[in-house]
């Protein structure tokens, strides 16, 4: 029996595919679940970023072809003993704007388990046909970095959007990893003549088990700063403040802890330049390398 085709993958909504509201074309935003996301670095960016304004699908993925319902398996809701919904994990386009009513879509549900390559060619047409002016993918790794420090951000981008990782810096030095689906959407947008970027936090290796705010608000500012859209990234802010003091105290109580981040601050500190924006290199060497391979290897394992 013969698969679906690329396009044969997913399915537009009544209305959809609509024209851009503006002259220029939208910002793509992938998040998918599943993957490299310490801190839930990503995953709040994209839930602060869904809150903004109000949201519509505009497609939706046939989740039989790609997801694996065992080991992603529907919620049943059950009233006195009644199964009364079952809830499908689902791969979407959601449409919405920013504050100042520039179109964007987001990509958003679980990493598709089968069929990546079918997948992206049919991310690819969804690019073109929705006129992307560019893709931009989140994510969260830990990283040597203290959290009394800004949260640093790196990319990963593919030669033909070089100049979009030179703006926001890279992990300097070659590894060999485990790759995320993000990966594969950057080289086929790539050859699709679409520039795309993946923003990456650097979240401390430390907390980089628990939720920490700064990592999203890094992203979502990054994200601003690299696609002109206009989001308020006040509520996250406040939140990282509020759990900087959480993490201080934990440190504080432990001696050490205390020298730990004292020479992560040393390090840091030390690295050449100002502290991270948008005209700076982000810092690397092979510690942090080490770190994010290490890291990608126990998330595949």
């Amino acid at each position: 029996m013969s698969r679906p085709a690329p396009s044969e993958l997913y399915q537009w909504e009544p209305g959809w595919p609509a024209a851009a509201s503006l002259e220029r074309g939208p910002v793509l935003v992938v998040a998918l679940e599943g993957w490299v996301d310490a801190g839930l670095g990503a995953s709040a960016a994209l839930n602060d970023l869904l809150g903004t304004n109000p949201t519509e699908v505009a497609a939706e993925f046939d989740g039989e072809e790609l997801i694996d319902q065992r080991a992603r398996r529907p919620i049943a809701r059950l009233a006195n003993g009644v199964t009364t919904e079952l809830t499908w994990p689902a791969i979407r386009l959601v449409y919405s704007t920013d504050q100042l009513g520039s179109d964007v879509y987001y990509l958003t549900g679980p990493e598709p388990d089968f069929r990546w390559r079918t997948f992206t060619t049919a991310v690819v047409d969804i690019a073109r046909t929705i006129g992307a002016r560019m893709v931009v993918g989140l994510g969260a790794f830990p990283a040597p970095a203290p959290h009394t420090r800004p949260v640093r951000l790196a990319s990963t981008a593919p030669e033909a959007s070089a100049e979009l990782a030179r703006r926001v810096g890279f992990v300097q030095g070659t590894i060999e990893v485990p790759a995320g689906i993000q990966s594969v959407l950057e080289l086929a947008l790539a050859d699709a003549g679409v520039p795309a970027v993946g923003l990456w936090a650097r979240v401390p290796h430390y907390v980089a088990a628990m939720p920490y705010p700064e990592a999203s608000a890094a992203l979502v500012d990054g994200l601003c700063a690299l696609t002109g859209l206009a989001f308020d990234s006040a509520a996250l802010h406040e939140a990282a403040r509020s759990s900087r003091r959480q993490v201080d105290e934990l440190v504080a109580g432990n001696d050490e802890h205390r020298d730990m981040v004292r020479r992560l601050e040393q390090a840091v500190d030390s690295e050449e330049g100002a502290p991270f924006s948008f005209s700076d290199e982000v810092p690397s060497g092979d510690e942090i390398a080490a770190e994010l391979e290490q890291f990608l290897r126990n998330e595949d394992g």
